[in-house]
């Protein structure tokens, strides 16, 4: 797919706590708004090399406790981000757009869209947005055992740029596929904190965030309330490179049979994170302009027949 040059604008919205910090790429174009959102410990220039594919004004932000929103207090829920996207939303001036989310951002999307359907024309979830498969029956997780290096990535200082794409070069999801893009993503990442280079995700926003990705605290029937078409692009490869990805095909199959409106697509030779800093960014591409083509009211009639036949 032809990438277009990146025009990129600043922007703050007012929020709970401060501002949220975003960038709004090709304000001026004439396509459906997209507004991005990142993963647990990412930030909103992962979506640099999606904005530069889409001929639509692209909103990205980030989240609380993540980039320039890092100083945005708490509470970190679901709940909340999807209340300051909605409030990033109305400051870039959009009415309906279509929202896409990498990973955590997806199960952000589905909030939003569950809490302001008004806004959100359909959602693209980028390997993301269905509940995890839950712990076997009498293990208790302990959230920084789930992500384990991530959070004592968080933890870390280094000392310089350099050190820190260092780093990320001997990640197995990143080092052999490592690109401009990537580079640029990560040297986002590192922000100076009390005269530290750090990581600019919060450990609490993450361990906050990490334990409600199971479906609790109304989440399911958030996303099985959902009344816009949803498309679920899939890896095959997980956080680490490795095999399955994060939804394996009997997990992905109980939520398939669950949400009628769900359409799910594999993005093959991609792991969770090239499916949209790599070779999978394309299809997310691809994705996002076949929603804005989509009849906007398919979702909801769909919406009105299972409800018929129901004998709601």
């Amino acid at each position: 797919m032809r990438e277009t040059p990146l025009r990129e604008t600043s922007l703050r919205a007012a929020v709970d706590g401060g501002e949220l910090v975003a960038t709004l790429w090709h304000a001026d174009a004439a396509g459906t708004p997209v507004v991005a959102i990142h993963g647990i410990t990412a930030n909103h220039r992962s979506f640099s090399p999606l904005a530069a594919r889409l001929d639509a004004p692209v909103l990205a932000v980030d989240l609380r406790g993540r980039g320039g929103s890092r100083s945005l207090p708490a509470p970190f829920g679901l709940e909340q981000h999807a209340e300051d996207v909605a409030a990033a939303i109305a400051a870039a001036g959009f009415e309906r757009a279509i929202v896409v989310g990498h990973s955590m951002g997806a199960y952000v999307a589905v909030r939003l869209a569950a809490a302001h359907p008004e806004l959100v024309e359909a959602l693209v979830l980028v390997d993301g947005g269905l509940p995890l498969r839950p712990a076997p029956e009498g293990v208790v997780l302990n959230p920084e055992d789930v992500l384990g290096p991530a959070i004592e990535r968080l933890r870390m200082t280094f000392p310089s740029t350099e050190a820190y794409r260092d780093f990320w070069r001997q990640h197995p999801a990143f080092g052999p596929y490592w690109s401009p893009a990537i580079e640029e993503y990560v040297d986002y990442d590192l922000v100076d904190v009390d005269g530290a280079l750090r990581p600019s995700a919060t450990p609490d926003a993450v361990i906050a965030n990490l334990l409600e990705l199971d479906g609790r605290g109304g989440y399911t029937a958030a996303l099985e309330g959902l009344t816009v078409p949803v498309l679920l692009l899939r890896s095959p490869r997980g956080l680490f490179d490795e095999a399955p990805g994060l939804y394996d095909d009997e997990w992905l199959a109980t939520w398939t049979s669950r949400l009628p409106l769900l359409d799910v697509r594999d993005v093959e030779q991609t792991n969770h994170y090239t499916i949209l800093m790599g070779r999978g960014v394309d299809a997310v591409a691809d994705a996002v302009s076949l929603a804005a083509t989509a009849d906007p009211s398919a979702g909801e009639e769909h919406s009105a027949a299972e409800a018929t036949r129901e004998g709601r």
